[in-house]
């Protein structure tokens, strides 16, 4: 068994899903189904029923889920507890995120970081882009993880990620009944969105004044899961990238494919200049991508 294995086995019975699945490991579909078939094979069961519509894990599958756990966490303590002998660090680390980036799971970086460096007090803040690149511009944050239709502002910018945007309508809406969508579809449209201050707001009005459409917003939000909910509850649409569509809240939802000329949504670390812990935690983030790459 190797770790990659693991790492997928756990997500899979997590998500109960091969498409969210793999898009939380930052492999292709098909590169997870061949890990868990592989594994499947070594230990001789079968460890997920598919079916058209879920994954759901066998007897097999549970039985071994918690020694998975336990062995990717005992391997993530110990190359910490190497790192930590070896470069003890002391300060404060200030970060920013905003919600559902998709191409960077902050928490699970914070807590890497934790462990790694325990004395480090870390600060951490959820809020809408805009806000926090003020806050990196300010030097109120060291760094910040944020989203915008193009290449972020200044501050050391790295890019992450690229990743469409998709239009979720619940089912019986009449967008979802005559796809695909043009731009002059979405003129009488009802929409849900974020306030201002978010990343998606901004990408969404400024794609809309392109084309010459005043959208009508009815409901303004600051909660990826409340919007999903008043979407569901035909509240009106909603512009997001793909990743928010896959997440289990959008279950019953129709996903369609927005119309040509949208813009992409584009993931960005900003990093202040005078920032010292900073590249630390990009340096565990690197690490992360580099094992996904490698898998």
């Amino acid at each position: 068994m190797e770790q990659r294995q693991l790492e997928y086995l756990v997500t899979l019975v997590e998500e109960k899903h091969f498409t969210r699945a793999a898009e939380r490991c930052r492999v292709s579909q098909s590169g997870l189904s061949a890990a868990i078939r592989r594994l499947e094979q070594e230990l001789g069961a079968r460890l997920f029923d598919r079916t058209t519509r879920s994954v759901e894990p066998t007897p097999a599958a549970t039985a071994l889920l918690p020694h998975a756990r336990e062995i990717l966490a005992q391997t993530a303590a110990a190359r910490d507890a190497v790192v930590r002998a070896s470069h003890q660090l002391a300060g404060a680390l200030r970060v920013g995120a905003e919600q559902c980036l998709g191409a960077v799971d902050v928490n699970l970086l914070l807590e890497r970081f934790h462990r790694r460096h325990p004395v480090v007090d870390i600060q951490f803040v959820q809020a809408g882009s805009h806000q926090l690149v003020d806050l990196v511009d300010a030097g109120d944050l060291d760094v910040a993880f944020v989203a915008s239709a193009d290449p972020a502002p200044a501050f050391a910018v790295e890019e992450l990620a690229r990743l469409p945007l998709v239009l979720l309508a619940p089912a019986g809406h009449p967008l979802a009944e005559r796809p695909p969508v043009r731009w002059k579809d979405l003129r009488d449209a009802d929409f849900v969105d974020f306030r201002p201050a978010w990343a998606l707001r901004t990408i969404n009005d400024d794609a809309f004044a392109r084309h010459g459409i005043l959208r009508r917003v009815r409901c303004s939000v600051d909660d990826v899961h409340t919007l999903l909910d008043l979407v569901a509850r035909g509240l009106g649409v909603a512009i997001v990238p793909q990743h928010v569509a896959l997440k289990p809240q959008a279950r019953g939802l129709v996903m369609l494919p927005v119309p040509p000329g949208s813009p992409e949504w584009i993931v960005s670390t900003l990093v202040s200049p005078t920032a010292s812990l900073a590249p630390r935690l990009l340096e565990i983030h690197a690490e992360e991508r580099a094992e996904a790459d490698a898998a």
